[in-house]
This record gives C-alpha cells, structure tokens and sequence, in this order.
C-alpha cells in the first residue's frame, strides 16, 4: 500500500499540477448506535460535500451515497441500512422521506457532536450503548475534554 500511495500521488499530483500526499490526515471511524444515529451519520456524511462548499446540491457531488439514496439511482457500493429501509414501506416512499431528513438542516449542536466523536474515535449513541461497549471492549468510549487537565499547583 506504503508503494502504491507514493507512485499514485506522484502520477495524480503531476496530473493535476498540484504537490503532497493525497491522503492528509489519519483515517478517523467511530461506532454508532445504529438504531438513534446512523441516519443522523449518514446526512452528516453526505452534507460535508455542501458544508465544505464543494456543491451546493449533494445530490451532484459524484463521490457521495447520496444520489444513491436520494434518487434510487443504482450503485453497487451502496448497501442500504436497516434504517434507510425503515423509511418507508417501498423504494420511492424511502427516497421521499430521506430528501425530507436531507433538507433538514443538521442542529449545529448534533453536528458538533458527531465532530467531536468521530475526532476522538469515540462510541457515538446513547449512553446505554457506550457503557455496552465500555464493557465489551474494556476501554472508555465518551469524548474527554480538549485539553490535559491543569496541574494542581500546591498552596
């Protein structure tokens, strides 16, 4: 792989005039509560495209599930979750009801939390499902403060 990133980003870079890695960056993943979260994720996903101000309608950006989600379009990468299923009782009732949720603006409090837990590689759900996998994988799975904590400096 280590091989096949360096001779591919030297071809891409000289292809399209521009310098360094092409995958800035550690590959960052988080679970989540399937049930509560996962189509919270999945607009958080297909709206970073907009947010990043790469297109104005998710629809268009190429690289995204959500032409696939939104439209019924085939594509063989996209697996449709229990809960896009869900959404309706057929296909089109789906896609109507996942262009609703789509159109909806994500509360920038949920935004901020999905931020934060997936930066920190965290168990994104309830705190019923962190503490299940607290308990499975016998590590902490909240978010921690930003910063170390201040020294206590003695009286």
């Amino acid at each position: 792989m280590q091989t096949f990133g360096r001779n591919y980003a030297g071809l891409f870079n000289g292809r399209h005039g521009r310098t360094g890695t092409l995958w800035e960056g550690r590959y960052k993943s988080c679970l989540v509560d399937s049930e509560q979260y996962v189509l919270t994720c999945y607009r958080y996903i297909e709206l970073n495209p907009v947010r990043a101000r790469m297109t104005e309608d998710p629809k268009g950006y190429a690289w995204s599930s959500c032409r696939a989600n939104t439209t019924g379009r085939p594509d063989p990468l996209v697996a449709p979750h229990p809960a896009y299923l869900a959404l309706g009782r057929d296909e089109p009732d789906r896609r109507v009801a996942y262009c609703g949720l789509l159109a909806e603006a994500l509360p920038e409090d949920t935004l901020a939390e999905v931020q934060i837990y997936l930066q920190q590689q965290r168990a994104l759900g309830t705190d019923r499902f962190r503490e299940q996998v607290q308990a499975k994988l016998q590590r902490f799975a909240g978010v921690r403060p930003a910063h170390r904590p201040r020294k206590a400096i003695p009286p």
